[in-house]
């Protein structure tokens, strides 16, 4: 009857309903134009603005945080906000595969913000790149204020998910064909983060193995050491048809929220106060678990440092009968602080480790921190953030040739290149940023892609075409794909001394079909190697080659760099015109890739 009214006797076609239903749902208040009798209906879609493409597998998220969600403080419980991420990840992935999806890994997740209860969780999932049988989905998380309008990010977390069949077999997926600059960055690097996941365990090895094995307990103003026996938390959970997923296996954002339960109180029996989550360390699930399996979690603080502390979580799984042996499912290491009236982080009680197996849980809590350290500053940090020259040692070594790599790609990915020369086969383009000058060299050689990338990963012989530098000296090997430098180039103009570099050289094969060879360059530096007097020591930021295949015979190659402030002015005046060195360069690179392209030892390289 209100519709009727408020139409007022005119004419009003079953579409025009449907559409003003429609409108209503989506949030207009407008109603629809009556049309007059004997109007032509206009054709569907004809006023219709395009929408701009959105990424298939992209899953959005909104959740009012409601009392039930909170902990004593009204705040969004962290084992909540983990199931929901987890959820949204997995119906990102889901729409990818065509299929059920599991969780096999969770990279490690940093706690910028608390939710409030009121507040509106956003969050945002897309796969960003399909390997084999496995996808990386990345997912960014976010509140809302409903009564300012406030927006402010919480966190940003990458999951790693497998497709499965019947039966448990891997599905083998269908790759991702990235749209926008920032899918096609995303995409890139996600190679990069998929080795780094891979090599996590050796990286802490090799931390142990290269520290001292005693344990020394930190000294600390105030009460004694705490036993880290009374901390220690047990208890057990029966999985039931909501916990798990279409296929019966535990979804696995509700296994991160169990152990997030049992952490907190472990830490709560440290500290005497209710912790605050801050960070959870990358762990992956070593098995699932089904419907009707009782998980059996333990948790313990390893370690407490002066603001934070480390408790360890496992998860254990057995079935009705109890004389079969619990199965592992997943361990996991969260930090927790402790927030005074001000938003502080509060001085800790020390822990005592049992000895044994606690001793050796409280020295790899101290290794696990310091790689925490490295990684959140070295990858976590946006690239003007770090400082150019990173100290090199065995604990950040993943980490910054993972910065390395992802650093020149992201280079790669930028849309906005612009010709700025081109003299014969030598194309040069210019990228303007706010802080950076960027140029690109281009040029297509007739040699196989694996061929130039063997020559031109090898530091030792570009003085051969490369009039600029002197000498490449072989500092360190650091693993199969990555080595250091003592680079020394000629005098710049105005300068009195060459300029020498310490050169993190990180070279990666092809991932998948479509993918460069890459090699890049950065500053690092070397405690055993101080700049010298003989030397004015010189920074690169970014720079490196993609070497792309066009035929079996045929590659295009070009070469990235950042230009540093020294740098400028010889890259300006080329852009310019005003000269041609850089262009007459890389015309030295052809000759040489090509007078070498049938070297032997080239060849046992490739």
């Amino acid at each position: 009857r209100c519709f009727l009214k408020m139409v007022k006797g005119n004419i009003i076609v079953p579409e025009d309903i449907l559409s003003f239903c429609c409108n209503g749902l989506q949030g207009s208040t407008s109603p629809p134009r009556a049309r007059e009798p004997g109007e032509r209906e206009e054709a569907p879609g004809a006023m219709a603005s395009p929408s701009p493409a959105r990424n298939p597998t992209e899953v959005q998220m909104s959740q009012l945080v409601l009392p039930c969600h909170t902990n004593h403080r009204g705040e969004l419980s962290t084992g909540q906000l983990l199931k929901w991420i987890d959820t949204a990840a997995c119906l990102s992935a889901e729409r990818h595969a065509g299929c059920p999806c599991v969780t096999a890994s969770m990279d490690d997740i940093y706690f910028e913000h608390t939710i409030s209860v009121g507040q509106v969780v956003n969050i945002k999932a897309k796969v960003n790149r399909a390997f084999n049988s496995s996808m990386e989905v990345g997912i960014q998380v976010s509140y809302e204020d409903l009564c300012s309008g406030k927006h402010c990010s919480i966190c940003k977390a990458y999951a790693t998910f497998v497709a499965q069949g019947p039966l448990g077999s891997k599905v083998r997926l269908e790759p991702l064909t990235p749209q926008t600059e920032e899918e096609k960055i995303e995409y890139s690097i996600a190679a990069e983060r998929r080795r780094m996941r891979l090599v996590h365990k050796d990286t802490l090895k090799d931390l142990l193995t290269h520290s001292p094995q005693e344990t020394e307990l930190e000294t600390r103003d105030g009460s004694g050491a705490v036993p880290a026996e009374r901390t220690r938390v047990e208890s057990v959970e029966l999985v039931l048809p909501p916990h798990a997923n279409h296929q019966g296996n535990t979804f696995g954002g509700q296994i991160m929220a169990w152990m997030e339960n049992v952490a907190t109180i472990a830490a709560s029996r440290l500290c005497h106060a209710h912790p605050t989550l801050r960070a959870i360390e990358m762990f992956h699930f070593r098995g699932p678990s089904q419907v009707g399996d009782r998980l059996v979690l333990k948790a313990i603080v390893n370690n407490a440092f002066k603001n934070s502390m480390e408790v360890g979580v496992s998860a254990e799984a057995y079935g009705q009968e109890m004389s079969v042996s619990r199965r592992h499912i997943n361990s996991a290491f969260m930090t927790f602080v402790v927030l005074d009236q001000e938003g502080q982080p509060r001085t800790l009680p020390m822990v005592a480790p049992e000895p044994g197996d606690g001793e050796r849980r409280y020295r790899e809590a101290s290794a696990r921190k310091k790689i925490r350290l490295d990684r959140k500053y070295v990858v976590s940090c946006k690239q003007t953030e770090v400082p150019l020259s990173v100290p090199w040692d065995q604990s950040n070594k993943v980490y910054l040739s993972y910065n390395n790599v992802s650093a020149l790609k992201m280079l790669v990915a930028k849309a906005n290149w612009a010709l700025a020369r081109e003299k014969e086969k030598v194309r040069m383009y210019t990228l303007e940023e706010d802080k950076f000058l960027s140029f690109r060299i281009e040029i297509s050689v007739c040699i196989p892609a694996g061929r130039a990338f063997s020559l031109l990963s090898n530091l030792r012989r570009r003085h051969e075409w490369d009039s600029h530098y002197v000498s490449f000296f072989f500092f360190q090997k650091v693993d199969d794909d990555d080595m250091i430098y003592h680079v020394v180039s000629q005098k710049l103009r105005n300068e009195n001394k060459p300029q020498d570099f310490v050169i993190l050289a990180s070279r990666r094969k092809p991932c998948s079909k479509g993918d460069p060879y890459v090699v890049a360059f950065r500053s690092v530096t070397l405690p055993t190697h101080p700049a010298r007097e003989e030397f004015t020591r010189g920074e690169t930021l970014c720079s490196g080659f993609c070497i792309w295949p066009e035929s079996e015979e045929m590659s295009k190659v070009a070469y990235y760099n950042q230009a540093m402030p020294g740098y400028l002015n010889y890259v300006t005046t080329n852009v310019a015109g005003l000269s041609s060195d850089i262009c007459s360069t890389f015309e030295a690179c052809e000759k040489f890739l090509l007078k070498n392209k049938d070297d032997l030892i080239s060849r046992l390289q490739d």
